[in-house]
């Protein structure tokens, strides 16, 4: 069975029981490692994935094909993306206001991105001016070019969360307090996928499994986790897995299927995504 999800902490430490044979009955798997942007690309365009952890804003274009699966994903509160700047756009240190960002380029990880979609949503109520260039980067290039003049703010998502201050920057706004503050829901970041043909139910109850088994033996995944960490410091990919990994990824549940709606309709009546059959976002 072909799978892709990324090589975060967050889906080596759901995914490593399944991925190394230790959940009863699942088949072994073929494992694509890739940023989120391509797996989102995978799964509109390519289609030969089984299984794929998208971006939810994604979802529109790859419901035909594929369902959302209530659990293996990344969805939660305190946990959003955050808007950064650096000392340019600050005033004697102080992080600039919203409106600073009017006409100025702006680094962001995806186009079809929750981060992307939250980003638009808030700057369609902070930036009366309008933004500029959207610049897509790697999510692990956007602080660097921030620091470094290349752009002038930059959407972030992650573990920048917890590094952004050594590169320097500032913190224009958290977009998932804003979005927190203005619904009430959680935020949805990452959707597990599969394909529509296939036993959904058995796959859900694989990688809950998966889940559980990742929370009851935690140091089993952690030469995985590391290995796949791109250099990142043990206690950072710690914190990553703790803010990413929580009760939604066991079972989205009534808040988390509302705040995927929410997301999706919102951005819809903005322009932002094709407008989605709710029947499609139903529990398989």
């Amino acid at each position: 069975m072909k799978i892709a999800f990324s090589p975060c902490p967050n889906d080596t430490f759901v995914f490593h029981a399944l991925a190394h044979g230790l959940i009863p009955g699942a088949p072994e798997l073929d494992i694509s490692y890739a940023d989120i942007d391509m797996t989102n690309h995978w799964a509109a365009e390519d289609r030969e994935q089984d299984i794929l952890k998208i971006s939810y804003a994604a979802l529109p274009w790859v419901l035909d094909e594929y369902a959302l699966l209530p659990c293996g994903g990344a969805l939660g509160r305190g946990c959003g993306p955050l808007v950064l700047t650096a000392d340019k756009l600050s005033d004697g240190g102080t992080p600039a206001s919203p409106a600073a960002l009017s006409g100025r380029r702006v680094a962001v990880p995806s186009e079809r991105s929750t981060a992307y979609l939250l980003f638009r949503l808030w700057a369609a109520q902070q930036i009366p001016g309008g933004l500029g260039e959207i610049v897509v980067m790697p999510f692990d290039q956007i602080m660097p070019a921030v620091r470094d003049g290349a752009v002038d703010a930059g959407l972030v998502i992650h573990e920048a969360r917890f590094t952004y201050p050594s590169y320097g920057l500032k913190l224009m706004t958290d977009l998932g307090s804003w979005w927190e503050s203005d619904t009430n829901l959680p935020i949805p970041l990452g959707a597990i996928v599969a394909r529509r043909s296939l036993d959904l139910a058995r796959i859900s109850n694989w990688i809950r499994s998966s889940v559980e088994y990742a929370w009851e033996h935690p140091e089993e995944s952690r030469a995985y986790v590391l290995q796949h960490a791109q250099e990142m410091d043990p206690d950072v990919a710690d914190a990553h897995i703790d803010l990413y990994v929580n009760p939604f990824t066991a079972e989205l549940g009534e808040d988390g299927y509302a705040a995927i709606s929410a997301l999706l309709n919102r951005a819809a009546d903005e322009g932002l995504v094709p407008r989605i059959d709710p029947a499609l976002l139903k529990r398989p």
